[in-house]
């Protein structure tokens, strides 16, 4: 059974957040907690709510045991850019993006493959 959580909106690039989330695929759900509560990037804590929001669905709605669970599938897929602009010389405009990100999470417990 797949189980799964997403984030949506998060405000920082979804490059970044793709850095964070290379070495999660396919680790149980202790280990990949473990990963990214050592890893130094800010956003790995962004990650880690979604991880832990995604166990707490396999646990309330569906009756799964935690340490039974593992990383099946994690992206971060590209949100809303907000656009912003910031005087330059000569009269002109420099164009600012602030990217958004949206995380999404899904487990398996692997009694479907």
């Amino acid at each position: 059974m797949q189980v799964q959580a997403s984030a949506k909106f998060v405000r920082t690039s979804p490059r970044k957040v793709r850095i964070v989330m290379q070495g999660l695929r396919g680790l149980p759900v202790e280990e990949a907690r473990l990963q990214l509560r050592f890893t130094p990037k800010p956003i790995a804590r962004d990650v880690a709510k979604v991880l832990d929001s995604a166990v707490a669905n396999a646990e309330n709605n569906f009756g799964l045991d935690a340490r039974d669970l593992r990383v099946h599938a994690i992206h971060a897929g590209d949100g809303r850019t907000l656009r912003r602009f910031k005087p330059k010389a000569r009269g002109r405009v420099g164009r600012i993006l602030k990217r958004t990100a949206h995380i999404t999470v899904v487990l398996s417990d692997g009694q479907d493959q």
